[in-house]
């Protein structure tokens, strides 16, 4: 398991971000590479721990050890061989990951984990810039054809899968380009959209079928589908966007935030012109409701929109800078996160609820917030408004980050009648299948918005259970 004396002579070394001052100024990705030297010493790091739990908090059940030693040994070739058997994009997770592998690494315990999300980075990179990756169609062709419905890092997932077992994989996606949330939800100064193209172009020489701007249950019905294909994934994610009901809300300047961010990156694509950009931050005071990911990806897009100021509220209380008590190693550390774009220039503000929108001549001016106190009772969280903490922040932009609740629901969803949850999710059952005959449904559609590494792993799991669906009952008894 690389040096495992490694960890106590070499100490964790990050590859750190752009200057400021530059990376503001367009949508490059922000995040900086090492030298091949210095990531081997990193990998050296990785230690014979005894259990891996890194492995353990690993969606996608990354061989993080054995890829760290091959990588602390040079062989970048095997590191990249052990990392693809688990991992279908690791060129994705390696820049978007919140890394829940290195709340658990071993080395956190002292607050010094392996540099795990960017030693598998760079293993893929190297690997795509050496010529290790190739196109490699399988074989053998079964003849049975699927059909993936979301082409999302689930539906991208689950279409690998299938078609390199064999299977005829066309893989559909309503919008103009592949890639679901990876390519119109995430900016591209986390995640450059040239990495999506280069996969997808390695699937398609592979023999996988992508057909863009289908509206499934619109432009081709639920039943077209079923007739056609012995069987579907539907992976449409959870694009049902958590609305905020208050007096106001109908205001001009109040949008949804996935709305701002995939504006921009078809903008930063050349789809559309900047100046024909209807949500544009430029020279405006914004005001982000929501404290998560998709919310400080708003911040770091406004500040790049040249925004007056920025702010970001939200309900829940500020996070501790450590770990609490409740939350031990090696559990995800629920600490106070700051990323690259509050770095780049953002006011934020924690338990803090939005009361009404302010406007005038139908224009947002302001929201009204006031501070709350969450009381803890009997396993239960309430909320109480604290009287008297009532004010304004000025906005003429506002941004609604607060989440997603539920895939939609009209269209393919309800022609094919399929059974929801309690929370308005597809419902499966063990082997990932709807109540639909031939329907599977995997990813954010069925669990919940998530993060990309559990959309990953969730289609690698429907891919299996298709394919073992699809292998028993097209097998001719001998």
């Amino acid at each position: 398991m690389a040096d495992v004396s490694g960890f106590l002579k070499i100490k964790r070394k990050e590859a750190g971000n752009r200057p400021l001052n530059e990376r503001i100024c367009d949508h490059s990705e922000v995040e900086q590479v090492l030298n091949s030297e210095d990531r081997m010493l990193q990998a050296s790091r990785c230690m014979d721990c005894g259990i891996p739990f890194c492995h353990w908090s690993c969606p996608v059940d990354n061989l993080i050890p054995e890829w760290n030693d091959l990588l602390y040994k040079g062989d970048w070739k095997a590191a990249y061989m052990r990392l693809a058997a688990t991992n279908n994009f690791p060129e994705f997770t390696g820049r978007i990951c919140p890394a829940s592998c290195e709340h658990a690494c071993v080395l956190n315990i002292n607050k010094e984990p392996v540099t795990i999300r960017e030693n598998e980075v760079a293993i893929v990179e190297k690997a795509f810039s050496e010529g290790y990756i190739k196109p490699q169609p399988p074989k053998i062709r079964t003849g049975k054809k699927v059909a993936v419905i979301g082409s999302g890092p689930a539906g991208m997932a689950a279409s690998d899968l299938l078609n390199k077992a064999g299977h005829l994989v066309t893989l559909f996606e309503k919008d103009e380009k592949a890639g679901g949330l990876l390519r119109y939800g995430i900016p591209d100064f986390k995640l450059s959209k040239a990495t999506i193209d280069r996969r997808l172009d390695l699937m398609i020489k592979e023999g996988l079928l992508i057909r863009t701007g289908i509206n499934i249950g619109k432009d081709i019905t639920g039943k077209e589908l079923l007739e056609q294909f012995d069987a579907i994934c539907v992976a449409i994610g959870a694009t049902h966007p958590r609305d905020l009901v208050a007096e106001g809300r109908e205001l001009k300047g109040i949008h949804f935030a996935m709305d701002f961010l995939s504006l921009q990156n078809r903008v930063n694509s050349g789809h559309i012109l900047a100046s024909a950009n209807p949500i544009n931050a430029e020279g405006k005071k914004v005001l982000v409701i929501g404290g998560g990911d998709t919310g400080s990806d708003c911040v770091g897009t406004s500040i790049r929109q040249k925004a007056v100021s920025v702010t970001q509220i939200e309900i829940m209380p500020k996070p501790p800078l450590t770990r609490a008590d409740n939350n031990p190693w090696p559990y995800f550390g629920k600490v106070l996160k700051t990323s690259t774009s509050h770095e780049e220039g953002c006011e934020r503000y924690w338990s803090l609820a939005t009361v009404k929108f302010h406007g005038n001549d139908n224009n947002v001016t302001g929201v009204e917030v006031e501070d709350v106190l969450w009381n803890l009772k009997d396993d239960n969280y309430t909320m109480e408004a604290v009287q008297g903490t009532r004010r304004i922040i000025e906005a003429d932009l506002v941004l609604l980050a607060m989440g997603f609740v539920h895939p939609a629901l009209e269209g393919l969803l309800s022609e094919l009648e399929l059974e929801l949850d309690q929370r308005r999710n597809i419902k499966v059952d063990q082997n990932q299948l709807t109540n639909r005959q031939k329907v599977f449904a995997a990813g954010d559609s069925v669990s919940g918005a998530t993060l990309v590494v559990n959309a990953i792993a969730s289609g690698r799991k429907v891919a299996k259970e298709i394919d073992k669906f699809l292998r028993k009952a097209f097998t001719a008894p001998q």
